[in-house]
Formats: C-alpha cells, sequence, structure tokens
C-alpha cells in the first residue's frame, strides 16, 4: 500500500526544517510534553529543569526542551482557545510520526504524553479557589472535535445526549462533544490530590462562560443548569478553554493526553483570585515528578 503523501499546503514546513507555526523541529520534541497557556508560564516551568537543550519562539508559541530528574520533557505554549491546541497538537503529531524529508508517514508510532497544565473556574462546592482539578471528562462547547472523523467513535455519546437534553441545547451553537482523558494518564498524575473533574471548555472567557458585562446572554440560566447537571454520578466541575481538544485530538491521533487545572475563579461562591500565579507552582511540581 502506497504511504500517504502530506502536500506543502496541508503540512507546512519552514525553510529551517521546522514546523511552521511552533517552528520546532523533530530531534527538539521529547516525548513527554507540558501545555501552558501563557508564554510567560514556560520559563516557570522550565526553572525547574536539570538543563536546558533548545528555546524556540513564534509568535505565542514559545518552547524549552531539557531534563527533569533524567527524563526529557518539553514545555509549550499555546495561547488561549480550542483553535490553539488545534494548530499546536496537529504541529506536535506531525513532528512525531511524519518524516519531514519524505512527507510519508513514519512505519512506526510515536506516542505523546501531553498534561495541559492551566487555571480554571470551579463550579461546585467541592472546587474552592486553589484547588487542583484533573479533568476525567471535557465537555467541548467549541465544536472543534466535530470537525475530524472517527468523532464518534472517541466520545461518550450517552454522555453528550443526557447534556444536551438536560440543557436544552440551541441548535444555532455547536453540537457539545464529550471526550475521556487517558485513564492510566490520569491515575499517574492526579494521584489522590486532585479533585477528578468533569470540564467544560468553552469558546470564550465571557459570554460561553456565562459572564455577562455589556452584552446581555442568550441564555441567562446557562450556569445554573450546568450546575446541577449530574449523570452516571458525574457532576461538571470546572470551566476552561482546551482540554476538549487536547483530550479529543489526543485520542484521534494515538497520544496519551490529558488537563490539570488550578481553581482561581469560584463562579458559585462568586470569589476569584487573581494573584494566583505564585501558587500555581505548586502544580507545576506535582506535574513534573508525575509526568
Amino acid at each position: 500500500m502506497a504511504k500517504k503523501y502530506f502536500a506543502e499546503s496541508e503540512l507546512l514546513i519552514n525553510a529551517d526544517g521546522s514546523v511552521f507555526h511552533l517552528h520546532l523541529k523533530p530531534e527538539q520534541l521529547a516525548d513527554k510534553v507540558i501545555l501552558v497557556g501563557d508564554p510567560g508560564r514556560v520559563a516557570t516551568v522550565a526553572a525547574h529543569f536539570d538543563n536546558k537543550e533548545c528555546e524556540v519562539e513564534n509568535r505565542e508559541f514559545k518552547s524549552i526542551t531539557g531534563t527533569y530528574k533524567g527524563k526529557r520533557i518539553t514545555v509549550l505554549s499555546t495561547g488561549i482557545g480550542c483553535d490553539n491546541i488545534d494548530i499546536v497538537i496537529n504541529e506536535l503529531d506531525a513532528l512525531a510520526n511524519i518524516n519531514f524529508n519524505t512527507r510519508e508517514e513514519n512505519e512506526k508510532h510515536r506516542q505523546l504524553t501531553l498534561v495541559r497544565i492551566g487555571t480554571c473556574g470551579g463550579l461546585q462546592p467541592n472546587t474552592p479557589v486553589g484547588s487542583f482539578i484533573a479533568s476525567v471528562k471535557s465537555i467541548g462547547f467549541d465544536g472543534l472535535l466535530n470537525f475530524y472523523a472517527g468523532r464518534n467513535d472517541v466520545c461518550d455519546l450517552e454522555f453528550e445526549e443526557a447534556f444536551r437534553k438536560h440543557m436544552n441545547w440551541n441548535p444555532q451553537l455547536a453540537a457539545p462533544y464529550v471526550i475521556d482523558a487517558d485513564t492510566e494518564l490520569i491515575d499517574r498524575i492526579a494521584g489522590t490530590d486532585m479533585v477528578r473533574g468533569v470540564t467544560i471548555a468553552c469558546g470564550g472567557f465571557f459570554g460561553p462562560q456565562g459572564r455577562e458585562l455589556r452584552i446581555p446572554l442568550a441564555d441567562p440560566k446557562q450556569n445554573e443548569k450546568v450546575e446541577a447537571f449530574e449523570h452516571a454520578g458525574l457532576r461538571i466541575t470546572n470551566f476552561e478553554m482546551e482540554s476538549s481538544a487536547v483530550a479529543g485530538l489526543g485520542r484521534l491521533l494515538g497520544h496519551k493526553a490529558m488537563t490539570c487545572c488550578m481553581v482561581i475563579a469560584n463562579r458559585l461562591a462568586k470569589e476569584a483570585n487573581t494573584g494566583y500565579k505564585s501558587s500555581i507552582d505548586d502544580l507545576i511540581r506535582l506535574v513534573l515528578e508525575r509526568i
């Protein structure tokens, strides 16, 4: 069988042999990858490394590859949103599984371990400000996975249907999808000291998360319905903006993927901590030890 060829218009490679957006070369990518939203947080993670091999930056995508206690790790910033995760994970997979010289898929699949470290808004009494949540399931409000074949094979369709009915889902919105993170990775990273939750990944910070400033919300009761939803003993614990794409694309591409976040605002208690940057280092240390 002829190998699939990836044309120049589909896989964009820079003149120096790096992938188009991330500017990383295949040999610069470690098997273990930590994803962060903020480019400034890359240095915070890499400050724990024993050594650094390379540092690359383009737009919001900054990466450092180095070693932590004998483990080779790449830390990479994604910026905000599932649209950026689409770029990041597809290009990471290309670096791992496509030969940049022949533009053909490699004979042997290389599996990456992808852990996103981020911040989120808590939605339940057991997710106060400062708590850590590992996203066992993610509900994508963004619609990204609906553009890919195999979506129904990896999603929890029963959970999706129950959620749509409970929310009386507006057909003008993208169809929500529900995806599980990698079980082994969740057990390893979450351990016994993180809340294991169901996370909604939203397509925005304000309206999609039920925040109202000067534009009225299409569904003012959205968050009340989200907080009340329960299925198979699971309740929705938090809002953020990337976890569904991380888990979904990871699953479709054969990688281990998950998200863990620190709660910086509890929407139920109306509390927030904008000075969280120093305390998130505790979560970074946990991930580095367990990845």
